[in-house]
């Protein structure tokens, strides 16, 4: 009798072990609402919907919504319903619910913002769909309370139930002879005991090890024949064998979460089940916890993966952060900058939609983070585009007073000054920054319709002097192509046809002021040429001639050579000065200017003649030398 009673002692310390490990392996990741079902606190635990493998049909919390309103029809349907809401669902519905009515305050304050609002002005309006969700879950909140509120009444009545009949046991396990006539009402207490169910999390185990203890001693105690008692034995194994059958057959089951639920039940079903014979009872046992060991690692697996997961997603998150940051920092000088960050933004955020939740302890927190700094840029954003409408404004006042500045002048005939006048507010029009499309392009047509009015009234009176300066072009061209054919040819009497076109040249009028600079051009490099020929030509007879006559000089003596050198090598000095000036003047001259060329081109040809004039004076000096050899 006595190894009766430790063997049945030893297989339930073994359930009871058992079901402290099941107990144990759930609270790891079990939420608040763990204890409210016992073994079965694992239903409980509070996972992102997105990663919850249970369809829509199986688990409400899984469902997707796409709309507030059809939010507000679920919490309706909850209220109207005798059931008690899940806590994953209610979870699930208020996220959703704010992404969405989050999402639709930033749609209307983009779209505020594009249409030109004042991001300073901007208000957000009162919702009514979150008022009547507001109101709505405060009757599910109270729903809850309420319900929790009365399971916890009940577990106290049924741990009161219970402790009623571990002490009915117990007092029925004191000898054979009671135990023998109490075994029927033993199987009442016992179906009693599995009809009540929740009792508080924290008295479980020491019930269950109670019970246990004493229905083991009253079996032990049982003085039944041994065909009766062999049978019960062998109905309590047929149960326990199918058990264990279902709790391997789960090690199939791809939805770990279903599984690890299922197991709890047959877990409870297991320790309502009478003992087995001794010889069986450690072998039942074991593969009945072999079993259950397998469901449990996959379970715990299954959570630490999605541990690992949501690290990740932190991490993801983290450097999105960082990315917002850094563009957030950068300086944006034009639109065009901030648009291009904004698409950037913009990008970064979708990217951010389709990474899951991050550890719970840290989800709100780098939320937090990512929302700081897209609103950080966004107000900056929004206050750039406000100090550039101030400035548009400002350019649009200044080209309006340009435009009425213009349309005063547009009927003047003081054709000079009014020009230049029109000139200089078409100059000041390019230093005034850029308004708005729309205005700047009126304000564009106004000012050219002024400016044309008056261009096109002054066109028509000098047309006729244009056709003069185009006849005078054309006067100029012919002298000038008279003068190129004059200097290809040796001919006598050069210089005073030169001295008759150029005559001519100086008496025709004005020409095209385009064509003025390149007509001087083309004029002055032909008559260069010319009088370059003619004076190289007149100063080689001059020194020719200046040969000849050395004879009369010397014939009136020997000083009359000396003499005529020392005044060629004074006029010789003299011009190398004459030279040196102009060459220093020239180096204060202003070229900026077409005047300034015009006088640089006719101080270089008077250097150049002087320097003819110097070569001619050295040649006269070099023959009084060689004469007087």
């Amino acid at each position: 009798m006595m190894d009766s009673q430790e063997n049945t002692l030893k297989q339930g310390a073994e359930e009871v072990k058992l079901s402290e490990e099941v107990v144990t392996n759930a609270s790891k990741d079990n939420s608040e609402e763990a204890q409210e079902t016992n073994t079965k606190a694992a239903e409980d635990l509070k996972q992102p919907v997105e990663t919850q493998p249970e369809s829509e049909e199986t688990n409400p919390a899984a469902k997707a919504y796409s709309s507030k309103k059809e939010i507000i029809e679920r919490l309706k349907a909850i209220v109207d319903s005798d059931e008690t809401p899940e806590k994953a669902e209610v979870e699930h519905l208020k996220t959703v619910f704010y992404k969405l009515h989050f999402a639709e305050r930033e749609a209307q304050q983009k779209e505020y913002l594009n249409n030109g609002g004042d991001p300073e002005k901007y208000q957000v309006l009162p919702d009514e769909d979150e008022e009547v969700f507001k109101a709505e879950m405060t009757i599910i909140k109270e729903k809850r309370q309420k319900a929790f509120l009365a399971l916890e009444e009940e577990k106290q009545q049924n741990l009161k139930k219970k402790e009623s009949i571990i002490e009915q046991i117990k007092a029925m396990a004191t000898t054979p002879d009671e135990a023998n006539k109490n075994f029927d009402k033993l199987k009442k207490l016992q179906q009693e005991w599995k009809e009540i169910k929740l009792v508080p999390a924290e008295k479980a185990n020491e019930l269950w090890r109670n019970y246990q203890l004493y229905v083991e001693q009253f079996y032990d105690l049982l003085n039944l024949n041994r065909e009766a008692r062999e049978y019960d034995f062998k109905k309590n194994l047929e149960k326990k064998t199918k058990l264990c059958e279902a709790a391997e057959k789960l090690a199939d089951e791809t939805d770990i979460i279903s599984a690890f639920h299922q197991l709890q039940e047959l877990h409870q079903e297991y320790r309502e089940t009478g003992p087995v014979a001794k010889e069986l009872r450690e072998q039942i046992w074991t593969r009945f916890k072999a079993a259950s060991t397998v469901i449990n690692k996959r379970h715990q697996q299954h959570f630490e993966t999605l541990r690992n997961h949501e690290e990740e997603n932190l991490t993801k998150k983290t450097a999105l952060c960082e990315k917002v940051e850094d563009i957030a920092k950068q300086e944006n000088k034009t639109s065009a900058d901030w648009e291009k960050r904004t698409k950037e933004i913009i990008a970064i955020q979708q990217e951010w939609k389709t990474i899951g939740f991050a550890p719970q302890k840290m989800n709100v927190k780098i939320f937090e983070r990512f929302r700081a700094a897209c609103d950080d840029f966004f107000g900056r954003k929004g206050e750039f585009f406000k100090q550039l409408k101030e400035q548009f404004a400002e350019n649009a006042e200044k080209k309006k007073a340009l435009v009425e500045k213009a349309k005063a002048l547009s009927d003047s005939t003081d054709w000079k000054a009014t020009s230049d006048k029109l000139i200089a507010l078409q100059k000041e029009w390019k230093t005034i920054g850029m308004v708005p499309k729309k205005i700047g392009d009126q304000l564009w047509n106004d000012f050219l319709a002024a400016c044309n009015h008056f261009f096109e009234a002054r066109n028509a009176v000098h047309a006729d002097s244009r056709n003069e300066e185009h006849e005078n072009l054309n006067k100029k061209r012919d002298i000038i192509k008279q003068l190129k054919e004059h200097a290809e040819k040796a001919e006598e009497g050069l210089h005073e046809k030169v001295q008759e076109l150029t005559e001519q040249y100086n008496k025709v009028g004005h020409v095209p002021y385009k064509e003025k600079d390149k007509l001087y051009k083309e004029y002055h490099e032909v008559l260069d040429k010319i009088y370059k020929d003619l004076h190289i030509s007149a100063a080689r007879k001059r020194v020719d001639n200046f040969r000849n006559n050395l004879k009369k000089v010397a014939d009136r003596g020997a000083d009359a050579l000396d003499n005529e050198r020392g005044r060629l090598l004074r006029r010789f000095e003299q011009l190398k000065q004459e030279i040196n000036t102009y060459e220093n003047n020239l180096g204060f001259l202003n070229i900026s200017s077409k005047k300034g060329n015009s006088l640089i081109d006719e101080m270089n040809r008077r250097i150049q003649k002087l320097k003819d004039d110097m070569e001619e004076v050295k040649q006269k000096i070099k023959a009084i030398d060689a004469e007087n050899k």
